[in-house]
């Protein structure tokens, strides 16, 4: 198995205790890792990677998990992240790929795209949450010995993770922004959509244009709410992804 839990750390805000106990543990390059935009309706789902070393020294202040952040906050704290970084990069997948493979296989797409963009292999991922949707698992056991890909590296989950570890919160920053800003340059080509303002996610406004234009190319059309079928309570508690998350991950 490559997946393991991370001690939590006490903090009540990011450091890096958590990293520096899983150095100690003996992996040197620690790549925290966050997604955003898996409850939207469109754009892609994106993940950011940051990964640190031993000589990595404290995040730069005011870095916290990316939905605590306002937009000029966090579009502040791109530079100061990347500065501060041994490397980073951020991965995305396409609403036609979550439509082909499913919103955990394209997490899963996006998540190793950022780890193909670095210029380091990290020797260990930690992963917000509890599940580890990085590691394919038609790639363990003694399949994954007549695979010859790449294999990602060895994952460690850990809840509230983007509030707890430097690393993973100044990935949450960087892949928040970076989708932010796709979002906003699609704006102009469906601006019906408001995507502008409500970035993807199922704002008022958004839901409004979906009944009067119906969705786009861009759109989740697998997901039932741009499809135009009527979810009713009971199954939106036990339904697709997109429609239990919080609201919060749209700001």
């Amino acid at each position: 198995m490559t997946s393991r839990t991370a001690t939590p750390s006490r903090s009540s805000k990011p450091s890096l205790r958590v990293e520096r106990s899983l150095q100690r543990d003996g992996y040197r390059l620690i790549a925290g890792m966050d997604e955003v935009g898996r409850g939207a309706l469109a754009g892609p789902v994106s993940v950011g990677v940051v990964v640190i070393d031993e000589h990595t020294r404290t995040v730069p202040q005011g870095v916290k998990d990316s939905k605590l952040l306002s937009p000029m906050a966090r579009e502040r704290m791109v530079p100061a992240v990347r500065r501060w970084a041994t490397d980073y990069a951020v991965g995305h997948a396409s609403a036609q790929e979550i439509d082909d493979v499913g919103i955990m296989a394209a997490l899963r797409l996006a998540g190793t795209r950022a780890l193909a963009a670095l210029s380091v292999i990290p020797d260990l991922v930690v992963l917000d949450g509890n599940h580890d949707w990085l590691t394919d698992p038609e790639r363990e056991g003694l399949l994954a010995l007549l695979d010859d890909r790449p294999r990602t590296p060895p994952v460690t989950t850990l809840i509230k993770a983007d509030m707890k570890c430097s690393s993973v919160a100044a990935a949450s920053v960087l892949a928040k922004v970076e989708r932010d800003a796709m979002l906003v340059g699609f704006h102009d080509d469906f601006p019906h959509y408001n995507w502008a303002g409500n970035k993807g996610y199922s704002a008022p406004d958004h839901l409004a244009a979906l009944e009067a234009h119906g969705p786009c190319e861009l759109h989740r059309r697998s997901w039932r709410r741009c499809n135009g079928e009527v979810v009713a309570p009971e199954a939106a508690v036990a339904g697709s992804v997109e429609e239990v998350l919080s609201e919060k991950d749209r700001v």
